[in-house]
């Protein structure tokens, strides 16, 4: 989440609106303290971690390829027990 000061948010307004529909989110701060969060209508703070860049990367089991299927993996996975 970016942080951007109060004067940045009257001066560049138009700019942050595009930034809100794109799915960005803001820090909004006065004199370097925060004062509130700008995000776009229906996004949560747990979307906002959800959508970081790198948390969604899978990480998959020992001995699981990425181009086996969801099934040929699972199959392969129950022989191990």
């Amino acid at each position: 989440m970016r942080s951007i000061s109060q004067r940045e948010l009257r001066n560049n307004s138009a700019e942050i609106m595009r930034g809100l529909a794109r799915g960005e989110s803001y820090r909004v701060t006065n004199r370097g303290v925060p004062v509130g969060v700008l995000r776009a209508e229906g996004r949560s703070e747990l979307d906002d971690l959800m959508l970081r860049p790198g948390s969604q990367v899978m990480q998959f089991p020992r001995g699981v390829r990425r181009a086996q299927s969801t099934g040929d993996a699972l199959d392969e996975l129950r022989r191990d027990r």
